[in-house]
């Protein structure tokens, strides 16, 4: 509603050209601006001391346009009047109406009649009479704010949601409105009485009150009322305190704060409670827990170089997370780091703390990263196109109890493209790696209590590539075929995994389509692939022009003897490996699919499928994924696994939607994970929703829950 009262100060602006066109006055010799009067006549009373511009007045300056059936200036009282019909158009799109308007004391001060006004953002508001006061204070007396569209089928239908006051003040100054005998009103019924209701005018950013609260209930937390509170400290400080009110589980304290730098920015959040302490079967016990998390992050330059920054998350305890909402993190991870990036090089240098939520993680066992140094240069191409690489990393690893590593890796390539006569591509790439280790206390078998070992372990693998591609093209009338068969051939020595050597980095990975060209499969850095080896492989696709395609390749990897390296049923560990494959399909806009599969390699059986869909346009959107993995608990831990995700959105209404998703685990022993749903309705002045969650998830004193929550908001009050 203040956004009105800073327009009405406009419409006294304007009607100062009325003054200015009294006998004798010159914009020019005076320096103000230019303007344009049409009027059906224009009257000066010199015994009145007045002059007057009668019949479709209109008034033109600085990109506002006045118009009014009568408008008239009296010098000697410095009282400017406009009457009948009278309207503004200001620049920004704002229109204010009124049956009339008097402005007095060099047009600081004055009244205006029947108020109305329709706003820049839709908003209206409606004013029995409007007084200004003091040249910055503005009282309207009777008055209805509403930023609801008007129906179009019924106009006189009441909005949906309005603010209706005996009395509204607008401080220009404090830039704050005030509300005295304020209802808020649902189509028109009073849902909401209070006394007195202020916040700031449209014409400030932040400031610091209340937000939209919101509502709900939780199986394991009981009634759920939240009402954050936004402190503006300053133009570049900000925090919002978030109390929760819980009453299953007692009161929450949640809080974050937000501050730019001249080099950066960071922001910090955290919670606190004191609840009744809990055993594993989730009973209450006499006694009190102290329960927090904080997270943060920050990021910060120190020249066009480099920056620094920082990630951080840590919880009292294992379950405190999941239990108030607050993440379903499994493991949280602390990072200090800089790193600086020029042409072709970067480098980087990182420290790690991990915190471990499972049951069955040991804290002692947990390592710390520090300090892990990367460095990666890539020069320029050569002559031949050939380029040559360096990298370098070096990692300390350290735990309060167990093994502890130091890790030296260096490695550099030479690689050069051949392009032949038919079209097809050669790379050839050598590379030498060196890696050099120091362990102590490393067990030196898996059985317990085994006898440690100290000392340093090192290896050097020299190795050479080579990656063929021979792309076959055929154009057609509306779209084009390619067929591409692969081959990459890789040479190294067998072994390069001694058994001193720890696993830190290489525990787990899938072999599939996206590392089927790959030298090393492994993600990290301790485990290598050695021996001879060819990756072969043949994709093909089919590409329109107007942008759909479908595209599938399908691999296998062959090597000079088994490499027990790969864990059974990898899908490695043989002489043949499995077949891999993937399949992307777009034949239309808004339906996009994938699937990767792999086969066994002598019974063809299905190992691995996932399957990922995305169909729909914007406003009916279905999101689809399935991941089925079967293999047998193996020495690298991972089960078989089945798992399908279903999500799905759709626009029922000009103003409503809804949203569902679900997460099944398909496996003889699962069932379902998380399901939720929500309703939402939305429109130019209200935002509302309400979610409802079934989670069957179950850890400790964290038992499988349902909630729904509430959340309202009348856009633009406040």
């Amino acid at each position: 509603m203040s956004a009105v009262v800073l327009r009405w100060i406009g419409i006294a602006l304007v009607l100062v050209v009325c003054w200015m066109a009294r006998p004798g006055f010159s914009a020019e010799a005076s320096g103000e601006r230019r303007f344009l009067m049409l009027a059906n006549e224009l009257r000066y009373d010199e015994t009145a001391g007045s002059v007057s511009a009668i019949g479709d007045v209109e008034v033109s300056t600085d990109g506002r346009i006045l118009l009014a059936e009568r408008i008239t200036y009296f010098q000697r009282s410095d009282t400017v009047i406009a009457e009948g019909n009278v309207s503004l158009l200001e620049t920004d799109g704002t229109v204010l109406f009124a049956d009339r308007m008097e402005l007095r004391d060099q047009l600081r001060n004055g009244t205006i009649e029947q108020f109305k006004g329709r706003l820049a953002d839709n908003a209206r508001v409606t004013a029995a009479i409007a007084r200004r006061d003091d040249g910055n204070r503005t009282r309207m007396l009777k008055a209805l704010y509403s930023p609801c569209d008007v129906c179009p089928n019924d106009p006189q239908r009441p909005p949906i949601w309005a603010v209706r006051a005996s009395r509204v003040t607008h401080d220009q100054a404090a830039k704050q409105v005030e509300y005295n005998d304020a209802r808020i009103e649902i189509y028109g019924v009073p849902i909401l009485y209070t006394p007195y209701l202020s916040h700031p005018d449209p014409s400030v950013d932040r400031r610091s009150g209340f937000l939209a609260p919101s509502f709900g209930r939780s199986s394991k937390l009981g009634t759920k009322v939240e009402t954050p509170y936004y402190f503006a400290i300053a133009p570049h400080i900000d925090t919002t305190v978030t109390p929760l009110y819980t009453s299953q589980e007692g009161p929450v304290l949640s809080s974050e704060y937000r501050q730019r730098t001249r080099t950066g920015a960071f922001d910090l959040t955290g919670s606190y409670t004191r609840p009744d302490r809990r055993d594993d079967l989730n009973r209450r016990t006499n006694k009190k827990d102290d329960r927090s998390h904080v997270r943060g992050q920050g990021r910060f330059d120190i020249d066009n170089t480099w920056r620094w920054g920082f990630q951080a998350a840590r919880a009292s305890d294992d379950t405190y997370l999941k239990k108030y909402s607050f993440g379903s993190d499994d493991i949280l991870r602390s990072r200090l780091f800089v790193e600086g990036a020029r042409g072709r090089s970067f480098a980087s240098a990182n420290a790690y703390a991990f915190q471990g939520l499972r049951s069955t993680d040991d804290p002692g066992q947990t390592p710390y990263a520090l300090p892990l140094l990367d460095y990666n240069y890539i020069s320029d191409a050569g002559r031949y196109g050939d380029t040559f690489r360096f990298d370098a990393n070096f990692l300390s690893l350290s735990r309060n109890a167990g093994s502890d590593v130091t890790r030296t890796v260096l490695r550099g390539a030479w690689q050069v493209p051949y392009y032949g006569a038919m079209g097809d591509v050669t790379t050839l790439k050598a590379e030498l790696r060196g890696d050099g280790y120091y362990v102590t206390d490393a067990a030196q078998s898996p059985a317990p209590h085994a006898p440690t070992d100290d000392g340093f372990v090192g290896r050097a693998l020299p190795q050479v590539t080579v990656d063929w591609r021979l792309p076959f093209v055929r154009r057609e009338q509306a779209s084009y075929q390619s067929l591409t068969p692969i081959a990459n051939f890789v040479v190294s020595p067998y072994g390069g995994n001694p058994g001193r050597i720890p696993n830190e980095d290489s525990r787990n990975f899938e072999f599939d389509d996206t590392n089927l060209f790959t030298s090393s499969r492994f993600p990290g850095f301790d485990r290598v692939e050695g021996g001879p080896r060819a990756n072969l492989g043949l994709k093909y696709g089919i590409y329109s022009f107007d942008g759909h395609s479908v595209t599938a390749l399908l691999g296998q990897t062959f090597r000079g003897h088994a490499d027990d390296t790969f864990a059974r049923k990898s899908g490695l560990e043989g002489y043949r490996s499995d077949y891999v494959s993937r399949l992307d399909f777009s034949p239309m806009p808004n339906l996009q699919l994938y699937e990767r599969f792999r086969f066994d390699k002598d019974t063809l059986g299905l190992r691995r499928h996932e399957l990922g869909v995305d169909a729909g346009p914007r406003d009916y959107r279905v999101n689809l994924t399935y991941v089925q993995l079967s293999r047998e608990l193996i020495d690298d831990a991972l089960a078989p696994r089945e798992e399908l995700s279903l999500a799905a959105r759709a626009k029922v209404a000009q103003f409503w939607s809804v949203r569902a998703a679900t997460r099944h685990d398909l496996t003889s022993t699962g069932g379902a994970i998380k399901s939720a749903a929500g309703v939402f309705y939305e429109d130019e002045c209200l935002d509302l929703g309400v979610d409802f969650v079934r989670d069957y998830t179950r850890d400790r004193d964290v038992e499988p829950s349902t909630s729904f929550s509430v959340r309202v908001r009348l856009k633009t009050l406040g």
